[in-house]
């Protein structure tokens, strides 16, 4: 049987457009994990664990509700409240390892396919710097999951960053990964674009040599995601950005949606 999992190495971008124009860049490189598939990687690779120390490793408490439980009946669980059922379809969940113990994830995209294959909804799992996270549960349009494409929106639930507030609306955009990874994401508020945020990679077989090779390549990179997350905040400030209030946080955190997008949002 073909393996689903796999490596991507890439690019993260973002550009900021108001109240001063900011933009970064930065090397990274994600793990495609299909959730079925864990355990046997768990087994089959040297560099990598799951619950347990490695150089790689992929930890059930760094997701979902933080419980350590399993996640696949969480994600069944989003699901069925938004009344989607993908019955034994495979759940895969693009994600950051843990590097030497350590990961932080801003983002986590769980892409949620049929059993035919084809993708029936998305699950984007944020985590604000405050430690705070939240899921937004969307279906993908019938007539999109055929070509795995993803045109989706929602507003904004989650106190991500001081130099944001959380008057806007996010449009995602991209498709189920294959050979290339994509996804964009904007922010958009009553001005129009504010932020644009993406994410491209090229697969690459999840093995112990590409492990390895990508570590040399891009070593202690999820320190680094931290360390450049409090830097472009820096600059920001000395920019003169000015900081936003957090609220409390949203009641329930995760954002159910019933319909794929809206004329306002995905567009």
């Amino acid at each position: 049987m073909t393996q689903a999992s796999a490596l991507y190495r890439g690019d993260v971008m973002h550009r900021r457009l108001r109240p001063r124009a900011h933009r970064l860049h930065y090397r990274v490189f994600w793990l495609l994990l299909d959730l079925a598939e864990i355990d046997e990687l768990d087994r089959s690779l040297r560099w990598f664990s799951r619950n347990r120390f490695n150089l790689l490793s992929f930890h059930d408490r760094d997701h979902g509700d933080g419980s350590g439980a399993a996640l696949r009946p969480q994600i069944e669980a989003f699901l069925g409240r938004a009344g989607i059922d993908i019955g034994k379809g495979a759940v895969r969940l693009l994600t950051m390892p843990r590097v030497l113990g350590y990961v932080f994830n801003p983002i986590s995209l769980y892409y949620c396919h049929q059993v035919d294959g084809r993708l029936k909804a998305m699950v984007y799992e944020v985590t604000s710097t405050f430690g705070v996270r939240h899921a937004y549960v969307i279906p993908v349009a019938e007539e999109d999951q055929a070509a795995g494409l993803i045109r989706q929106g929602a507003a904004k639930a989650l106190y991500v960053s001081p130099f944001m507030g959380m008057e806007m609306d996010y449009v995602f955009r991209g498709h189920a990964p294959g050979l290339r990874l994509d996804m964009t994401i904007d922010g958009v508020d009553a001005e129009g674009l504010l932020i644009t945020a993406a994410m491209s990679g090229e697969r690459r077989p999840l093995d112990d040599r590409g492990l390895w090779s990508t570590v040399l390549a891009l070593p202690l990179m999820t320190v680094k995601v931290v360390a450049a997350i409090h830097w472009e905040a820096l600059k920001l400030w000395l920019k003169g950005v000015r900081l936003t209030r957090q609220p409390p946080p949203a009641c329930e955190p995760i954002t159910i949606q019933r319909r794929a997008r809206d004329s306002r949002l995905a567009r």
